[in-house]
């Protein structure tokens, strides 16, 4: 598949839209197209009204405009207010010219993904379903989902009873890239038992209670903590592996990072977050469907 996609944004779509916007705004924004890659259009916005909580508003509009002028979904990616005496913000905004393909798959396995959701809130809702979801989460990284599940399947509960040698012996066996440390990790974690449930409600929404999890749960990356508070039944944080990275490189909206950095890691989430707000479904949902168009199946 092509790095830029298929279908990038066309210099005739840029120039029509943003004559056409700024002949209905009038003087209280001006707009200017920076470059076009792919998918992604980055503009600046500045003017009187970026002093004001309007101004995602007229960013928005952009993209409305965008859509009319080509027939193709636009939506906001991100917006950065830049630093200096005039207000100036740097938007991102990207052609979704493909989400004909994601509904596609919604329309084949859209009962399989609502049937995992339920599941994942039920895991929510007890001590030991978390726990064990929480290990599962340290043993998928630098790993696979699969060989992950299977180990989840053949240890069942005994997370919270094997001591650390024991755990790592069982982990070598079933095939393990790293039986040590992941055993030494889970080991670690088994003093926030009990107390999973209770800590997870306290926390108003996904992001803040990844905050927690990165901090306090060793093992974990954002990329970890996201995919336990899925599997947990929060619905408003991407899962960001290397599937979801690989279909975003294929639609031409990104480029595969060296290092995933927890700047670059929001900054993705923000991406997806846009898709999935333009379909009507939730990170979660999304995460799910994009796992099944890319590798044919429904996992967890």
């Amino acid at each position: 598949m092509s790095s830029l996609g298929s279908n990038p944004i066309s210099a005739s779509e840029v120039s029509g839209a943003t004559t056409l916007f700024l002949e209905r705004v009038g003087a209280e924004v001006f707009v200017r197209p920076l470059s076009t890659k792919g998918r992604v259009l980055e503009v600046e916005f500045w003017g009187n009204v970026c002093h004001t909580c309007c101004a995602y508003d007229y960013f928005d509009d952009l993209a409305l405009v965008l859509e009319e002028v080509s027939g193709a979904p636009y939506a906001v990616w991100d917006a950065v207010k830049t630093s200096g005496n005039a207000p100036l913000f740097i938007v991102k905004i990207v052609k979704l010219d493909f989400l004909g393909e994601i509904r596609s798959a919604i329309s084949k396995v859209e009962g399989v993904v609502k049937s995992r959701i339920g599941e994942f809130e039920r895991i929510g809702r007890d001590e030991g379903s978390l726990f064990n979801e929480l290990c599962f989460c340290i043993l998928t990284a630098n790993f696979t989902a699969e060989g992950g599940i299977k180990i989840q399947q053949s240890l069942e509960d005994s997370f919270t009873s094997l001591a650390e040698e024991e755990l790592a012996k069982r982990l070598r066996a079933l095939k393990h890239r790293f039986p040590n440390t992941r055993a030494t990790y889970i080991v670690e974690n088994k003093a926030l038992y009990g107390s999973l449930i209770k800590t997870l409600r306290g926390f108003k929404d996904g992001k803040k209670a990844r905050g927690w999890l990165v901090e306090n749960v060793k093992g974990f990356s954002y990329k970890e903590a996201s995919h336990f508070l899925r599997n947990a039944g929060f619905k408003d944080v991407a899962i960001i592996d290397r599937h979801i990275l690989k279909f975003l490189r294929s639609k031409g909206l990104v480029e595969t990072p060296r290092t995933l950095t927890r700047r670059k890691y929001l900054e993705f989430e923000r991406l997806l977050s846009a898709i999935a707000h333009k379909l009507g479904i939730t990170l979660a949902e999304l995460d799910l469907y994009l796992w099944y168009m890319m590798t044919g199946r429904v996992l967890k």
